[in-house]
């Protein structure tokens, strides 16, 4: 059995949806079936019970996907022990300047347990590149919150987290136990530079065009309420600093953390890190 074909049931079998599977893998249905098939046949035996209800694994499947797993577990390891002994087991990860997130804290503590042998570089950015250095080929991986464009990347969401309307503490509008959108429409926001990804910046200005100052980090989000009395949305659990105070947003999406990395991506690195994040920000 080929070690793509082993994925490709994974998928299957976690999806059990072959239309979720094929978008998972980036590739059409058609031949993801095929492949399957083709797999059955060479075991000998169904692996999914297919049916106008949806699809389920047969008891044989069930054995093939815990065996599946641990096969595919092992050869990345192999790749990775390779890697170690010539010297190339280093991994790039871009952050989007929130280290101090306790996922992100977990994250670092349980891959190093894991993989003592691995470097990680990180790379920080600030808040005007959403995929961290990822869609120009800078980072391998990126641990950061979306929305942004996704072209030729696989995102992976971690958690959500609300959001709320930054303000000074002696605004008008910081004792109210709630704020809507419309609370804030003739208001002046912080915003982004020119050229910053438009889904990013259509989402933490609440959906419209602003007027306001342009900030690039969070700590000059916080300056530019302080000193002009703007206002802008940032996460409802996040310290605002002295001064400062955050409302909730009661009909704003929350904020979601991803994980993101090139689609075509066969870095056995990058699956193992993939994996220890899914865990760290499970727990």
């Amino acid at each position: 059995m080929e070690l793509r074909t082993l994925r490709y049931f994974v998928a299957v079998a976690e999806e059990l949806h072959f239309g979720r599977a094929a978008v998972r893998l980036h590739m059409s249905q058609p031949p993801l079936s095929r492949a399957i098939r083709r797999l059955e046949a060479e075991i000998g035996t169904s692996l999914f019970d297919r049916s106008s209800a949806g699809v389920a694994l047969t008891p044989a499947g069930a054995v093939l996907l815990d065996e599946a797993r641990a096969l595919l577990d092992h050869a990345d390891r192999a790749r990775v022990r390779v890697a170690v002994a010539a010297g190339a087991a280093t991994l790039t990860v871009g952050l989007l300047g929130d280290s101090t997130d306790p996922g992100v804290t977990r994250l670092a503590g349980a891959y190093r347990r894991r993989h003592p042998h691995v470097e990680i570089r990180v790379r920080e950015t600030d808040l005007t590149d959403p995929t961290c250095g990822l869609s120009a080929g800078l980072v391998d991986v990126a641990l950061t919150r979306g929305p942004f464009d996704e072209t030729g990347l696989t995102v992976r969401e971690l958690r959500a987290d609300p959001v709320g309307a930054l303000l000074r503490a002696d605004d008008p509008l910081a004792g109210r136990d709630s704020l809507t959108l419309a609370d804030l429409a003739d208001r002046r926001w912080f915003r982004f530079p020119a050229g910053t990804d438009p889904g990013w910046q259509a989402y933490w200005n609440g959906g419209r065009l602003r007027e306001g100052p342009v900030v690039r980090a969070v700590q000059e989000c916080r300056q530019a309420v302080l000193w002009n009395g703007t206002v802008g949305v940032t996460l409802l659990d996040h310290e605002p600093g002295e001064g400062l105070t955050v409302v909730p947003l009661v009909d704003m999406e929350p904020s979601h953390v991803v994980l993101a990395w090139p689609e075509s991506d066969a870095n056995p690195l990058v699956r193992m890190f993939i994996a220890a994040a899914i865990a760290a920000y499970r727990d």
